[in-house]
């Protein structure tokens, strides 16, 4: 389990096939990682994988061909820019929201316009995540956790401040550039809930009443 509170920006230093499989060597550049145990987990841009090896400050993960498939990873390069972060500890404050590493889809940023010192971002996401973007609630674009300022149609608007363009690969985005999406959890599963607990105590009947869901 993540924050979406990125510590700090890695390089793809090797890349190495294995049988449709790839292997990723990862420099963790000025990244605040504590160290990593082989077995244990780590965020890459959004995506929770493996450490499988791990040598001075230089760490080892392996992608899965549905994990390059879905996810922007498919389409980086060597010398490529990542956020990392590493799991939660029990102890850690929960600075930005609940955030798993298991990718919803790759979201395409639309348009970057200045906003005071902050950069207003438009993203474009597949039309079956949409419906779990909400206005003032929270998504993780790229592993990063920040709020919905907008949203209509498959679009929504973030604000990124000046301090998280810098030490995300936020500030290297373009029109056009690929971002990795992960909804938020407590979306998914209230629409699990309000579908599959008709009749069983829980409902859409029950979530409106508590404000949970809207009559539209």
């Amino acid at each position: 389990m993540f924050s979406g509170i990125v510590k700090g920006v890695g390089q793809i230093l090797e890349q190495s096939d294995l049988g449709g499989d790839q292997r990723w060597v990862i420099g963790p550049g000025d990244s605040k990682l504590p160290v990593l145990a082989v077995g244990g987990s780590i965020a890459v841009s959004g995506v929770c994988l493996t450490v499988t090896e791990f040598h001075g400050k230089r760490f080892a993960v392996d992608l899965s061909v549905e994990t390059l498939r879905v996810t922007t990873f498919g389409g980086l390069g060597l010398g490529a820019s990542v956020n990392l972060e590493p799991p939660l500890t029990l102890s850690d404050p929960l600075d930005g929201h609940l955030v798993t590493g298991h990718v919803d889809g790759v979201g395409k940023v639309l348009e970057l316009a200045p906003a005071a010192r902050s950069t207003a971002i438009r993203i474009e996401v597949p039309e079956a995540l949409s419906r779990y973007v909400a206005q003032k609630g929270s998504v993780a674009v790229d592993g990063v956790s920040l709020t919905v300022n907008a949203v209509q149609g498959r679009t929504f608007e973030v604000n990124v401040i000046p301090h998280t363009q810098a030490v995300t690969v936020i500030g290297e985005y373009r029109r056009g550039h690929a971002v990795n999406i992960e909804v938020d959890l407590i979306a998914r599963y209230l629409e699990r809930l309000g579908t599959a607990g008709r009749g069983a105590g829980l409902g859409m009947e029950l979530l409106k009443k508590h404000g949970y869901a809207r009559e539209d």
